[in-house]
C-alpha cells in the first residue's frame, strides 16, 4: 500500500496533512498518533526538500501545500517564509532524515498509540 488512509476520504485527507504539515512548519514540533507522524514524515521531507531547493517553481509548490498561517507574530513571516528561510538552511548539509518520531505512549481517551514529531536539530547527527 502506498499510504494509510485514515479513516478519510481523499479531501479530508489531504487536508488533515496540509494542517498537520503546517502545523509542524511552525512549531517544529508536534503530537498526533502514531500513524499520522508516520504518514506526515514523508510529506515534511519533501517540503524541507523543496526549500532546500530554493527557486521559485519550488516556493510555488510548497505554498500550493502548505497553510498560510503566521509562523511569526512579530515579523509577520508566514510558514512557507519560515521553512525556505529557517529550516532549509538549517539541513543543507543533510541529505535527508529532517525529522524524528519519539513514541510517547497510549493516549488516555481511546488508547491510541502516540508520538511526538519533530525536526531534528542540526547540531545532532
Amino acid at each position: 500500500m502506498a499510504y494509510a488512509k485514515l479513516g478519510r476520504d481523499s479531501a479530508g485527507r489531504k487536508a488533515l496533512f496540509r494542517d498537520l504539515a503546517t502545523d509542524l512548519i511552525i512549531n517544529e514540533r508536534i503530537e498526533t498518533t502514531e500513524a499520522k507522524a508516520k504518514e506526515l514524515r514523508s510529506i515534511v521531507e519533501k517540503m524541507i526538500t523543496l526549500g532546500k531547493r530554493g527557486d521559485l517553481h519550488a516556493r510555488r509548490q510548497a505554498a500550493a501545500f502548505i497553510r498560510k498561517e503566521v509562523a511569526n507574530e512579530e515579523s509577520g513571516q508566514d510558514a512557507v517564509q519560515k521553512l525556505f528561510s529557517d529550516i532549509a538552511p538549517r539541513f543543507e548539509d543533510r541529505q535527508g532524515g529532517y525529522t524524528r518520531i519519539l513514541k510517547v505512549g497510549p493516549r488516555r481517551g481511546d488508547g491510541a498509540p502516540m508520538a511526538i514529531i519533530e525536526l531534528v536539530e542540526k547540531g545532532e547527527e
